[in-house]
């Protein structure tokens, strides 16, 4: 017993000398330059219907993967639209959270809460509320992006729809992320639907697209009708309601889209408005009928399409080899094309109006742009564009509305009547050196048409129905099968006016 004692004592002190102290060992900060923080999630979401609900909280786990601590500098809000978020780093509360450290190999819980009291959303907020978290850590900067809808709606996010779907009209639809519409499948549009578009976001459809397709509307349809379906931009603020380019637009995807139809609608504030991407070529075109639509303040120059890496200018109806039947339609403010139709299609046009004054930039390119290849500089297809154009209006900024690419190929495909447009380039009265003559068949060339309210004297509330003393009145020729004008008002059984508006209306 007399040695155990000795031979206990020396095997604690062999253990504490092994054993690492009471007292951790401050852990090395690292200041590389080229450290980066992991996030669990690059989008904090809340899903929820959020004007229902009064407090919403969401997890984000903030990793560390290097084997040595770093300091986050800052932990900051950047508070860009009537926050509605607040942070709990480390169990405080705030906006902002300087100098926090993350061990080696170790994470940080940032707990995020977006808190709306009750009838806190007046109509004119947005539907989805932004805001981001912004790291500073040894001089990166990185952010995660916190989104929270904030009316009652249906959101679509990242969504590829159910087949045969119907979006009903008692709320408005809000897309973020983009929808898609499967190929051998449909989407059905009630009236009065109203669709708001996220930044950079649209519809695919790969199968069919009905807006309004069987509305038979009794008495007039004026431009804030209720049966009128709507697609625009998310932002409902007043600054926003003619921002070219807030969303991407509609787009009919080749080999599948077929038979689409877009009747009674407004489609304004996209980078395109109508779509067909069919750049191969693929037969049969997709092909989409409009009718009784307005498509208004569009711009998208310098598109990119994933699908095939190209870059492109946008328009209100644009197509790469589509086939387009548009009647009783309204094309306006397009900054670079209202009807650009590229590697061929078909492309019929009745009782439209063209009216491109473009306010809010200047336009260097003309209204109508046909070719037979795409604007690529090696188009490698050749496929010859059909136009057929009556008693239509293209008139705008500029000096020169029409533009037709390589026409010498396709002249007898070109067919305009008793329409009203403003050309140079095609003024002559019969074909001549590979370009269509125009001054014949009824057409009124480079003379005003005079609408009612233009950009040119007014600042808004654009009116292009033709004013009392239009020289463009009583031009057109009557067309059986279409008796009523974009308002489904009556046209002249004799003389009617060419374009969207029978002029004699009130």
């Amino acid at each position: 017993m007399r040695f155990l004692l000795p031979v206990l004592f020396l095997l604690a002190v062999l253990t504490a000398a092994v054993l690492p102290g009471c007292e951790p060992k401050e852990e090395l900060i690292t200041t590389d330059g080229s450290v980066r923080l992991a996030f669990s999630v690059d989008t904090v979401a809340f899903d929820t219907v959020f004007v229902q609900t009064r407090t919403v909280a969401k997890r984000l786990w903030v990793y560390n993967r290097n084997k040595r601590a770093v300091q986050v500098a800052e932990i900051r809000l950047a508070g860009t639209y009537g926050n509605p978020y607040k942070l709990v780093i480390n169990g405080d509360s705030g906006a902002v959270a300087q100098n926090v450290t993350i061990r080696g190999q170790d994470s940080l819980l940032i707990l995020v809460k977006a808190t709306l009291g009750a009838n806190a959303q007046p109509q004119n907020r947005p539907f989805l509320q932004e805001d981001r978290i912004e790291f500073s850590t040894n001089g990166n900067q990185q952010r995660v992006q916190l989104v929270a809808y904030g009316q009652n709606a249906y959101f679509h996010v990242n969504e590829t729809l159910a087949c045969n779907a119907v979006w009903r009209n008692d709320k408005p639809h809000v897309i973020y992320g983009g929808v898609v519409v499967p190929a051998g499948c449909s989407l059905r549009l009630e009236e009065g639907t109203r669709v708001y578009c996220h930044a950079r976001t649209g519809i695919i459809v790969r199968g069919t697209l009905l807006v309004n397709p069987t509305l038979q509307p009794s008495g007039e349809v004026r431009p804030d009708d209720r049966r009128i379906v709507r697609f625009q931009g998310d932002r409902l603020e007043a600054f926003y309601n003619d921002i070219p380019g807030q969303w991407a637009g509609i787009q009919f995807e080749a080999g599948s889209s077929r038979n689409s139809v877009v009747r009674y609608c407004e489609i304004k504030n996209a980078s395109f408005g109508l779509l067909v991407y069919n750049p191969e070529a693929q037969q049969p075109f997709p092909k989409v009928t409009v009718e009784h639509t307005a498509i208004r303040n569009i711009s998208g120059a310098g598109l990119t399409f994933a699908s095939g890496g190209q870059r492109f200018n946008g328009g209100g109806i644009l197509s790469f080899s589509g086939d387009f039947d548009v009647r009783n339609t309204l094309l306006t403010n397009c900054g670079e094309y209202a009807l650009g139709g590229f590697q061929g299609g078909t492309y019929n046009l009745q009782y439209c109006t063209i009216a491109n004054y473009t306010p809010q930039f200047r336009r260097e390119t003309a209204s109508i742009t046909l070719a037979d290849v795409l604007p690529v500089r090696q188009p490698t297809l050749s496929v010859l564009p059909v136009l057929s154009m009556q008693n239509t209006i293209v008139w705008g900024s500029s000096e020169e509305e029409l533009l037709f690419v390589n026409s010498q190929k396709y002249l007898g495909q070109i067919s305009v009547q008793h329409s009203v447009l403003r050309t140079q380039a095609y003024a002559a009265a019969a074909d001549a050196n590979g370009r269509p003559g125009l001054a014949r068949n009824g057409n009124l060339l480079n003379v005003n048409p005079k609408f009612r309210r233009t950009p040119e004297r007014f600042t808004e509330r654009f009116d292009y129905r033709l004013d009392t003393l239009s020289p463009a009145s009583n031009r057109a020729v009557p067309l059986p099968q279409l008796t009523t004008d974009l308002r489904n008002l009556g046209r002249s059984a004799t003389s009617p006016d060419p374009g969207a508006y029978e002029r004699v209306n009130p």
